[in-house]
């Protein structure tokens, strides 16, 4: 630790600079230019992709408030195909009468037997024919450009996943946030500074916010990534239910497919929070979530220290996040304690309120500036600095007792969440009133032997359709559009982990271990 003395003409005052803090300040520095040299991918003038006819919006839900009608109006101003409303069974006729009072000719309800979000994605997943799938949370509300932004991003073949930044939507219909939401505005202010930072500097991320994302369908609709979608466990024997984002992108980095962040007003999402004590139980639950994941991506996985080595290093800095954090304070403690003895003639000993001062001036004032960009938008927030303070230094600890109860995989805010495999509920009975067309989501290990199980699908990726030689490398869709190809090979080549999509019979089956123990 330094401070400063007035043996050198200044006022004496403990400056609570050391190694650790330093770091952190620089590493923060550097995402901060990070941020502010990205730039997002614009919508081109002639488009390969287009929202009326090949993006379907796929919401798994259990509610049927106000939110969502404002959420399901913004997305219908983005003018996509269809959106595919999956929810339990006991919910579908509230949800049914409100997609019906919106736009019934667009918006279609489906139903799973239980409330299981994984099994409800994989119900809507299959009911599509469209090229590109965006998961919608019930309360994510765009802007009408939202679509445009997204699709722009997959121009690029090897594009498997695409997200956006997000804000926050009052709960109050005056607009008024209270004190859990604005911390709530602060995360995410530092989320999209860390997102546009990693995408710049090395393109991955640690995330694709469930909020909002898009996917290539072909990769939704692999049989593969089905299965182990559906059958996620921790340690072998706790079935994940929550987390679903993260078990997406880990897909993306693990078979090859580049993503990308839009961090830009034009893709911005807002969404609501919970505004009082149980956004601390939705806080709980996102980080066990980081914690399983990123366990995963580090040292079960490992790609991510090849594909994206700086997303791997932000992964490793959260792992010892908390402990430094905490640490702070011990060590300004021991110094104040122990000044006394080493104390002079020229560095007398600071009294203990100016130590105390000192620190929580300095920790308000470092804390304010990493959230100059949030106080340009919302300058009024800047009173609840003083909570930040106070939920950095919680969140420390829940993150340590988030560590220690990683076998808790309960939803936490929702009553009547299934918390089974979701790959076993599929197995349950449908309301045999329900009608209305759905899929069978049930994936059996059949599906994944043979060549049937893509030759047989009714994929429609034929602007896909491409297969690239060994030293050629993918180009983009203008640059294909523009040469002169007349005949149509059956196969892109993702080049990363040796798989040919989608339909080359043998050769576009998943080339891995864990699909070769499945299938033993």
């Amino acid at each position: 630790m330094l401070y400063l003395t007035n043996d050198i003409g200044l006022l004496p005052f403990f400056l609570p600079l050391g190694l650790i803090g330093f770091y952190r300040y620089l590493w923060y520095a550097v995402k901060l230019l990070a941020w502010a040299v990205y730039r997002p991918v614009h919508p081109s003038s002639n488009p390969t992709y287009d929202s009326k006819t090949d993006v379907t919006i796929i919401v798994p839900t259990i509610d049927a408030g106000e939110e969502f009608r404002i959420a399901a109006r913004s997305w219908l101003a983005c003018n996509p195909k269809e959106i595919i409303i999956v929810t339990e069974t006991k919910m579908r006729k509230p949800l049914q009468s409100l997609a019906d009072d919106i736009d019934p000719d667009k918006i279609r309800v489906l139903t799973v037997p239980r409330a299981n979000k994984r099994l409800q994605m994989v119900e809507g997943i299959n009911a599509t024919n469209t090229e590109i799938i965006v998961f919608a949370d019930d309360d994510a509300i765009w802007k009408p450009t939202m679509l445009d932004y997204i699709l722009a991003c997959f121009e690029d073949l090897k594009m498997g996943g695409v997200g956006t930044s997000q804000t926050v939507h009052a709960v109050n219909p005056n607009g008024h946030q209270t004190v859990w939401e604005v911390l709530a505005g602060f995360r995410l202010t530092i989320r999209n500074i860390e997102i546009a930072a990693s995408t710049h500097i090395d393109g991955g991320v640690c995330c694709l916010s469930g909020r909002t994302a898009a996917y290539r369908s072909l990769i939704l609709k692999d049989p593969a990534f089905q299965y182990g979608f559906t059958n996620d466990l921790w340690l072998g024997k706790y079935p994940l239910n929550s987390g679903d984002d993260k078990y997406l992108t880990r897909w993306m980095v693990s078979h090859g497919w580049n993503t990308h962040i839009q961090v830009t007003p034009e893709a911005e999402l807002s969404s609501t929070f919970k505004d009082n004590w149980r956004f601390l139980k939705q806080v709980l639950r996102w980080t066990r979530n980081t914690w399983r994941s990123d366990f995963r991506s580090l040292f079960i996985e490992r790609h991510i220290w090849r594909r994206y080595p700086y997303v791997a290093f932000t992964m490793v800095d959260k792992l010892f996040n908390p402990f430094t954090l905490l640490v702070g304070p011990i060590l300004v403690i021991v110094f104040s304690t122990q000044q006394a003895r080493n104390a002079g003639d020229t560095n007398p000993p600071l009294p203990g309120w100016n130590i105390a001062i000192s620190y929580i001036v300095w920790l308000l004032l470092t804390r304010a500036i990493k959230l100059l960009p949030h106080f340009f938008k919302r300058p009024q927030d800047i009173i609840w600095v003083p909570a930040w303070l106070v939920f950095n230094y919680y969140f420390a600890v829940m993150k340590i007792y988030a560590l220690f109860t990683l076998h808790e995989v309960g939803w936490g805010t929702r009553a009547g969440v299934a918390t089974g495999l979701a790959a076993d509920i599929a197995k349950e009975k449908k309301d045999p009133s329900d009608t209305t067309r759905s899929s069978d989501t049930f994936i059996e290990m059949s599906h994944l032997e043979g060549d049937a199980d893509y030759n047989e699908r009714p994929y429609p990726h034929h602007r896909l359709s491409m297969a690239l030689s060994e030293d050629e490398d993918l180009f983009s869709a203008e640059e294909w559009q523009s040469s002169r190809r007349t005949t149509r090979p059956e196969s892109i080549d993702l080049g990363f982990d040796s798989r040919l999509f989608p339909y080359m019979s043998e050769s576009s089956r998943p080339r891995t271990s864990i699909y070769d123990s499945w299938t033993s």
